[in-house]
């Protein structure tokens, strides 16, 4: 049998989701089967984000640890979390779900170095992962590492136009560290078409205007 790992991103996620890198169905297999990387997929739903279809071939216990790592992090328990992961991820190589979660992990836990090391391996397992690129976007705009930051984020962007948060992270990145104005400007639109309600982007626009014709004049 199979293992199928589903990563979905909506217009609406809520801070626990956020926290992971992606809801899962999984299917296990005998425990003696040898793991093998068959596909990674991206199908972009305008309507409701995107989706990354992995399949491999893995085992049962594996899957079930898996599960658990995750209900530890969920409890804010990421100790635990991470060293299941750990385990998870040395078992199943090809899979950049547990590389993407202990990137998560590790970025929660104060080590950037290490969160910073596991979505690197995710990328070299697929390239084009969005949820990845903006987590190291992440991890690289509170490191200092600025012009890396954003060149993650764009990364995520040019695989799904429509990701709200790596679009308001690299307006946050251009406005308040890089100081390119136009950027933030155009990255904060743009995710106002997609979560028009955020009163404090449309906020921060109002300012980032005046200071903009301020600088003008």
């Amino acid at each position: 049998m199979t293992l199928l790992v589903y990563h979905n991103r909506s217009s609406i996620i809520r801070a626990l989701i956020t926290m992971l890198a992606g809801v899962f169905l999984l299917a296990g297999c005998n425990a003696t089967t040898k793991l093998e990387r068959k596909t990674a997929n991206i199908e972009i739903q305008e309507a409701v984000g995107f989706t990354i279809t992995e399949e491999v071939y893995i085992s049962e216990d594996v899957r079930l640890r898996y599960y658990e790592a995750l209900n530890y992090l969920g409890d804010g328990q990421l100790e635990r979390g991470i060293a299941i992961l750990e385990k998870v991820a040395a078992v199943a190589p090809l899979v950049t779900a547990p590389r993407i979660d202990l990137g998560m992990a590790y970025h929660r836990q104060g080590d950037m170095d290490a969160a910073a090391r596991n979505l690197l391996q995710a990328l070299d397992l697929n390239s084009n992962h969005p949820v990845a690129h903006n987590e190291l976007g992440i991890v690289y705009r509170k490191t200092g590492r600025f012009v890396e930051a954003k060149r993650h984020y764009e990364a995520a962007i040019a695989v799904y136009p429509g990701y709200h948060h790596a679009r308001r992270n690299l307006a946050i990145l251009c406005d308040l560290y890089l100081g390119d104005y136009d950027c933030a400007l155009d990255q904060y639109q743009a995710y106002m078409t997609t979560v028009a309600a955020d009163e404090e982007v449309s906020m921060w626009i109002t300012d980032l205007r005046n200071r903009r014709g301020n600088q003008a004049k």
